[in-house]
């Protein structure tokens, strides 16, 4: 019963009706002739809160500010310090695996993420100086062109 078709818009007004009188994903899929993952996934791209049983919610809020480097290497520092602890069990030892690899990922991350706003700063620099060159060289060859008899 399911179809690969673009959401339509009455589809998404349809969906948030649905989720208001808290329809489970199920009857929201039939409805909608959709699939149980497809209604998940436009929820989750919508923004709307979806009440999921027996569905693993993999997606996770976002901050609107980054982490700095210093907040990383803490996490990082952390992460190594709850390692040398005697006792632990391997799920644990997979978690600061994890959580040490993200830290590093994210470290190196972050410096190509600064150096690139660094490279867009400097390009929307070089695009105004065009701009003002154009300007300039364009009453230049007017004030050229009037000036000759």
């Amino acid at each position: 019963m399911t179809n690969r078709k673009r959401w339509t818009i009455q589809e998404e007004i349809q969906l948030k009706e649905l989720l208001e009188t808290k329809a489970s994903v199920e009857e929201i899929a039939a409805k909608l002739e959709k699939s149980p993952g497809a209604v998940i996934v436009k929820c989750q791209r919508l923004g709307l809160q979806l009440q999921v049983k027996d569905y693993i919610c993999t997606s996770l809020p976002m901050s609107r500010q980054l982490p700095s480097v210093e907040e990383t290497a803490k996490m990082l520092a952390g992460a190594l310090k709850a390692s040398v602890k005697p006792g632990l069990n391997r799920l644990e030892v997979q978690r600061l695996q994890v959580v040490a690899n993200i830290s590093k990922a994210y470290k190196e991350l972050i410096v190509d993420y600064a150096h690139y706003r660094d490279v867009e700063i400097k390009v929307k620099e070089m695009v105004e100086q065009n701009a003002q060159m154009q300007q300039a060289l364009k009453k230049m060859q007017e004030q050229g062109s009037t000036a000759s008899p």
